[in-house]
């Protein structure tokens, strides 16, 4: 029983984590049509970030905040330089541009800063455990958890209850609709990537705060996962986007578990053999989309 409960601990940690990132990539796509691939440099920015200004002696609260704002700032710039004059090119236009950005950052911060990758001295307060009675669960696991109802909960409300939230949800559903009512389009667009780069923020706080380092190539994977849990929640659902993220770091953990040790290596091949079937049962996702819209 101890150690059931310390699995579900890590899955709803690691699913937590791959639903901010799911949620960044919905919010873009659900107004724009676009899976920002860049998403995960945004990452790795936020990464660095936070390994510069630790390194700098900077409290470890300061520099997340730090990060998420430079994150935002840098999200806004990516908008605003690569996808905004592109904004009425074709998906396959689109799709090229978000590559072609990703490509580039990745290839800056490995010239930059180098490829090596790079130790996170976090706070040893973090590395501690909670004990509740016979079972021992790890800070950064909750942490994470912690952290992640908190971003949730607070991006519902700055979708319900800001004039820009609500402006957001009805460009999701039209944005010409949004334009016609004299509201700025690009100024719901910019701010749609200002919050997907915050959650990119949060959730590289999260992996590197698990991983303890930082590298060029760090938000590859972990956005490439989000990916998927976007598609297995159904693309421009913001609630399938964390639904999803929670399966899939649910069936990760599920799949470290239940494989034998000669197997284990071959998890994510199980993982996404899994999402193939569950997408042969529901192809349009576990919460589609009102609108319905994929690419």
């Amino acid at each position: 029983m101890d150690l059931l409960l310390q699995h579900v601990i890590n899955a709803v940690s690691l699913g937590g984590t791959y639903a901010l990132l799911s949620l960044g990539l919905a919010i873009v796509f659900s107004i724009i049509g676009l899976i920002n691939f860049a998403h995960g440099e945004l990452m790795t920015a936020a990464g660095y970030t936070i390994f510069f200004m630790l390194a700098a002696g900077v409290s470890l609260p300061l520099a997340i905040v730090f990060a998420i704002v430079a994150v935002a700032i840098l999200a806004m710039g990516i908008e605003r330089v690569a996808f905004r004059p592109m904004r009425k090119a074709d998906m396959t236009g689109l799709l090229i541009t978000s590559f072609a950005m990703s490509m580039i950052l990745q290839a800056f911060f490995q010239n930059a800063i180098g490829a090596r990758p790079r130790a996170v001295a976090m706070p040893e307060a973090l590395s501690g455990v909670v004990n509740l009675g016979s079972v021992h669960l790890g800070i950064i696991p909750l942490m994470s958890i912690s952290i992640t109802v908190v971003a949730l909960v607070a991006l519902n409300l700055f979708l319900k209850h800001t004039v820009m939230g609500i402006t957001m949800r009805a460009a999701a559903e039209d944005i010409d609709v949004v334009r016609l009512l004299g509201l700025k389009a690009g100024r719901v667009v910019a701010t749609s990537f200002a919050v997907s780069g915050v959650l990119a923020a949060t959730a590289a706080f999260l992996w590197v705060a698990q991983r303890g380092s930082v590298d060029p190539l760090m938000g590859f994977v972990p956005v490439l996962k989000a990916f998927v849990a976007t598609i297995v929640g159904g693309l421009g659902s913001l609630t399938g986007a964390v639904a999803g993220g929670m399966l899939l770091g649910i069936v990760e953990v599920l799949a470290q578990v239940v494989l034998p040790p000669s197997m284990v290596e071959f998890r994510d091949a199980f993982v996404l053999g899994f999402v193939i079937l569950l997408l042969l049962v529901r192809p349009q996702g576990l919460l589609p989309a009102p609108t319905g819209r994929r690419s």
